[in-house]
């Protein structure tokens, strides 16, 4: 007769921990309420853990959760002094979340965040396969080096934001950055609106689609940059030595030495050929069909 074996679930509640890796290599757990703060100051509290689920707990220690697999982090909070909070880790869950630590997120694979309020620089490097949804993030250097992140109904504050990506779909979100996107690859941004200086300098293979885009000198150096129903406010000196397709709705303030395509506007307010270091033969066009 087969033999039945049924895992069974500790459960860890109501508790203070504040001793070095005191819930170290736990496994088919559910910590509930914990509180991971006290005067020994001990690091790694959850590392090298596996199967848990850590609920409704407060962190104020630093490198908490390392090397985990398989959890599930939900509504909790980590306060300024839980510092790189996430490292290696990989297939887990974050939902309804506060973390506010520098450099929360990072070497991590197979993450979704959703409901969460991010205050965290560096928050996000040489990570893949990260999905946020309705979240709330403030952070220098976000997603760094990164590939496959999803980033949906997602309203972000910070700079240097999205560079050297390889693979990266936002929609429905609102980016205050200032040089996002430079130096990444495969990126789609739809329906959003996008605010900052020397937006996506060197990127390749950048789609803006429906988006409203606004700040000085953006989308410059670009390989296979396309525009597709998009707005721009206060975007002077735009396309410099890009190789892009744009039909951008309403005005444009200025465009310059644009390397191949065409831009396609309802109007432009000076288009600057000359001083060029590299052959220019981009077209610059009215909606009437009216090249300028």
């Amino acid at each position: 007769m087969m033999k039945m074996y049924i895992r069974t679930v500790e459960s860890i509640k109501n508790r203070v921990f504040d001793e070095e890796r005191s819930l170290y290599n736990l496994s088919d757990a559910i910590v509930e309420g914990c509180t991971f703060a006290g005067l020994a100051d001990g690091e790694s509290v959850l590392k090298e853990c596996r199967n848990i689920t850590v609920e409704d707990c407060s962190f104020s220690l630093r490198y908490p959760m390392w090397h985990d697999r398989g959890f599930r982090l939900e509504r909790s909070g980590m306060d300024g002094l839980t510092r790189a909070a996430l490292w290696y880790c990989e297939d887990g869950s974050i939902t309804d979340c506060r973390m506010n630590g520098i450099k929360a997120l990072r070497e991590c694979r197979n993450i979704s965040l959703k409901g969460c309020g991010i205050g965290s620089d560096e928050f996000g490097w040489k990570c893949h396969g990260i999905a946020m949804e309705d979240c709330d993030i403030v952070s220098e250097y976000l997603f760094l080096d990164s590939s496959d992140v999803v980033l949906k109904n997602v309203r972000m504050s910070g700079k240097y934001s999205f560079q050297y990506m390889d693979g990266l779909t936002i929609e429905d979100s609102v980016l205050d950055t200032k040089d996002a996107f430079w130096h990444s690859r495969d990126v789609t941004v739809r329906n959003s609106k996008v605010k900052g200086e020397y937006l996506a300098w060197f990127s390749e293979n950048l789609t803006l689609e429906k988006c409203e885009i606004s700040g000085t000198q953006p989308l410059c150096y670009c390989k296979g940059l396309t525009l597709i129903d998009c707005t721009m406010s206060g975007c002077d000196l735009s396309f410099e030595y890009s190789d892009v397709e744009a039909d951008v709705k309403g005005h444009i303030d200025s465009v310059k030495n644009p390397r191949s395509g065409t831009i396609t506007a309802d109007s432009v307010g000076e288009v600057i050929f000359g001083d060029a270091v590299y052959p220019c033969e981009g077209k610059v066009r009215t909606r009437d069909g009216r090249f300028v």
